[in-house]
């Protein structure tokens, strides 16, 4: 079972990073042509992707939180006897990031609900959806670099 929610959560996190990064390049380095896949990756609404992102973003911590302590038994105690110090570190700055994620996401909510000729919204909310980007990429990466390391639990 903690296999099946492993991959789940993976899988959840992978949509999550396709989405948060769609909306991320939309709204940083917008593009009104649409010719070229690159050009019409950024030439979308990001908008759109507001509702979406957050509930995965609150299903895939739920996830993570569902399988923690499946982690702490078999992962981190592995980590800590081979001193792996820096995967152990790595990973609780994840725990870190993802809760002020967590904060993140009422603002994240509001300033997408806003229109963005609203005064300050246009940066507020680059800095926002490019800091939710940072946070869902990095705990992306320590999440799949740890697995690698321990491979599924080591189930």
């Amino acid at each position: 079972m903690a296999t099946f929610l492993v991959i789940l959560h993976g899988l959840l996190a992978v949509v999550l990073l396709g989405g948060i990064t769609h909306q991320a390049l939309s709204v940083a380095w917008p593009s009104r042509n649409k010719s070229g896949i690159f050009r019409s990756f950024r030439a979308v609404s990001g908008s759109v992707y507001t509702n979406a992102n957050i509930a995965l973003f609150l299903a895939t911590v739920t996830l993570g939180s569902i399988i923690y302590p499946a982690y702490r038994v078999s992962v981190r105690t592995y980590l800590e006897n081979a001193r792996l110090n820096s995967a152990v570190g790595s990973f609780e700055l994840k725990e870190q990031f993802i809760t002020i994620g967590l904060g993140m996401l009422p603002l994240y909510w509001l300033l997408w609900r806003r229109p963005p000729e609203a005064a300050g919204a246009k940066s507020a909310r680059i800095a926002v959806t490019l800091m939710l980007a940072f946070i869902v990429w990095y705990g992306f990466l320590v999440g799949h670099v740890l697995n690698n390391i321990r491979g599924l639990f080591g189930l």
